[in-house]
């Protein structure tokens, strides 16, 4: 069955999955907006419609209008998130890596923030039993063991969190309806008129966009996570979570309009529930907040697993818990979520504080996706008209968020725009290296060489290097081969071998494409193979390359028998050896400033990343490496001469 199809489905069980993945962080998100945008300010009648009319109208516009409406359109082969987006249109401008890797960046910034503020503001709700309880001990709890669950993949973490988040938002609905019902002039929130004026008439009101923007959060990691779910799944789901959402908002707006004239000492989101319930409300609470880290946890996988796969970032170990489509595990990015995250809860240590960070960089981040979803409009649908009026009305919105958020910098939003500059950096060094080295790889024309190979490996005077030897190489085109590649079998030590193959990879920007094709360049002497493989496809080339040979022989297009009498007789398959060239920056190299510093960070990264044998799944007991200068601008002629000498 064709995957995509599969992921069209709607199920109870896609439903319930989609429910414990994705809607963890936009789904908590009442447990501090309200508060947030209240903050110190009397209660009025004309603040309360105002803020309940702002969060109705950023969930219908930013959420429902551009990510569940319009934004998963977007799918690669059923794949979202920013990197999907833009493997769709990155051959329409190079400059498109550019929000690619901005959004990719603010997106893991932030989400470092996530789990951290749900969870605290979900504990903290301890203090209306006890307002002296340390509440940091439990919440460090809580989310070291969120982060030690990942490990099992996202299928279990679904299917065991969506039955708490329906749980969640059951209640979510229940105790908003039951304010709603006892103060229903609360609905003429619903006017954006209220919102307007809020934002317009009340002293400092545009800046309370910073505080309604995390109503939001969550969507983006929604998109990420469309490939886990599928759209249908997620539009169905979104029905009741909205519902419930909104109920929930009205409801904690209904009881405010019971405490005009206060200023706010208790949370609405725990104000509007029974004095009795309270303790019930707050356990669930806390489990729905250890879901809400899920989407941008596991989005996060998807982020880096897709950014390796497109050369923006170092290739680092990953894990695949399950044989399921898409599940993927990063040690490596588990762990530096999970310090980063101890790390701002011990910083701000309550929720309130982090409130007054959280959202800046997700704002980048939705601008980045804006820019390129509306080129992938134009592309599919080539009207400048609705692309200008579909990109211009929500780079607008998001513009606004943005610029009410900048007032968060100086009170922690630097924190995360820190990270994420940091992210950048590692980014974009990745990817400008390889522009760098690629302006200086050379290629020769294979065909030169292949009477060449073939001598070589009839030569019995010379001792055998390998059965079959195998280099991968970079080289797009099958008349080519890198001067390395000939260089290391001729000069370096000559290697002679009774078949040479050569492997090229070429990344392709469909998302689980798999296939291959055959050139034999000189029968049983040189074979060229060409993978196609999907952006999120793990290149296990040892697995591949071994499958591809077992065919050829099927196929008697191949001999791989021992050249060895003794071997032969007995039908033994000769040994098979991988050569990976491993760079280093020469000295002999005359860099601008600039590419000096991209190049010396480059190597530090890849010094620190797992090797290249790693990265492509190669089994390190038959794989040789060698080191290679690469030499980029040499300098000038050296005036060296000879002298006669004193003697």
């Amino acid at each position: 069955m064709d995957p995509k199809s599969a992921h069209q489905k709607v199920t109870i069980a896609g439903i319930l999955i989609t429910l414990g993945i994705i809607y963890g962080d936009i789904g908590t998100s009442p447990l501090y907006v309200m508060s947030a945008i209240m903050g110190r300010h009397p209660v009025d009648r004309f603040l309360v419609l105002g803020a309940v009319s702002c969060v109705f109208w950023t969930l219908t516009i930013q959420t429902t209008v551009k990510y569940i409406i319009l934004t998963i359109q977007a799918d690669n082969k059923g794949e979202g998130g920013i990197f999907s987006l833009y493997a769709l249109v990155r051959k329409r401008a190079k400059w498109l890596i550019y929000p690619a890797i901005i959004g990719g960046c603010t997106l893991l910034a932030d989400g470092i923030i996530t789990p951290a503020i749900t969870v605290s503001a979900a504990v903290e709700g301890l203090r209306i039993y006890k307002p002296d309880i340390n509440t940091l001990p439990i919440i460090l709890t809580i989310i070291t063991f969120l982060f030690l669950f990942q490990r099992a993949g996202t299928r279990l973490v679904g299917s065991s969190f969506g039955p708490i988040m329906f749980i969640w938002f059951s209640m979510l609905g229940f105790l908003g309806m039951s304010k709603i019902l006892g103060h229903p002039s609360i609905l003429q929130a619903i006017n954006p008129v209220y919102a307007f004026k809020l934002l317009t008439e009340h002293p400092h009101g545009f800046w309370l966009l910073g505080a309604v923007f995390l109503c939001t959060t969550g969507a983006e990691a929604l998109y990420s996570d469309l490939g886990h779910c599928g759209r249908k799944n997620i539009r169905v789901s979104w029905v009741f979570v909205k519902t419930c959402l909104l109920l929930n908002y009205f409801g904690q707006g209904a009881w405010l309009m019971e405490h005009q004239g206060t200023v706010l000492e208790m949370n609405p989101f725990y104000g509007i529930m029974p004095g009795w319930f309270v303790i019930f409300g707050i356990m669930i609470a806390t489990a729905a907040s250890i879901i809400a880290s899920q989407a941008l946890i596991s989005g996060s996988y998807t982020l880096i697993s897709e950014a390796m796969r497109l050369n923006i970032w170092p290739k680092v170990r990953m894990i695949f818990p399950t044989v399921q489509r898409g599940q993927v595990y990063i040690p490596s990015v588990n762990w530096f979520l999970f310090a980063g995250c101890v790390l701002i809860i011990l910083y701000f240590r309550e929720s309130t504080n982090m409130e007054a960070a959280y959202g800046l960089a997700i704002t980048i981040t939705m601008m980045m996706t804006t820019i390129l979803f509306s080129t992938y409009w134009y592309v599919k649908h080539g009207s400048w008209f609705t692309t200008l009026l579909i990109g211009g009305t929500f780079f607008s919105v998001e513009l606004s968020f943005f610029i009410a958020n900048l007032s968060k910098f100086p009170h922690g939003g630097y924190v995360t725009l820190l990270i994420a500059f940091i992210l950048f950096s590692i980014m974009y060094t990745w990817f400008k290296a390889r522009k760098i080295k690629n302006r200086y790889l050379e290629f020769l024309p294979v065909n030169d060489y292949l009477p060449s190979l073939k001598e070589l490996s009839e030569d019995r005077t010379m001792p055998k290097y390998a059965s079959h030897l195998i280099y991968l190489t970079s080289a797009d085109y099958l008349t080519q081969i890198e001067d390395k590649v000939i260089y290391s079998i001729f000069n370096k030590q000559p290697k002679r071998a009774d078949i040479y193959w050569f492997i090229h990879v070429d990344v392709v920007d469909e998302p689980y494409r798999m296939d291959y094709s055959v050139d034999i360049l000189v029968p049983n002497k040189v074979i060229r193979i060409e993978y196609k493989l999907g952006f999120r496809v793990a290149p296990r080339l040892n697995l591949f390359f071994k499958r591809v040979v077992e065919n050829l022989v099927k196929e008697k297009r191949v001999d791989i028998i021992s050249q060895y009498e003794s071997l032969r007789r007995k039908h033994i398959a000769g040994d098979f050896r991988f050569v990976v060239m491993e760079k280093y920056l020469s000295n002999e190299n005359e860099l601008s400033f600039f590419d000096k510093v991209i190049m010396d960070y480059y190597f530090y990264l890849k010094r620190i990343s797992i090797s290249e044998e790693d990265a492509f799944g190669l089994d390190t007991s038959n794989v040789t490496v060698e080191k290679f200068p690469l030499i980029i601008a040499p300098p000038a002629d050296i005036n060296l001469k000879e002298v006669s000498s004193d003697r």
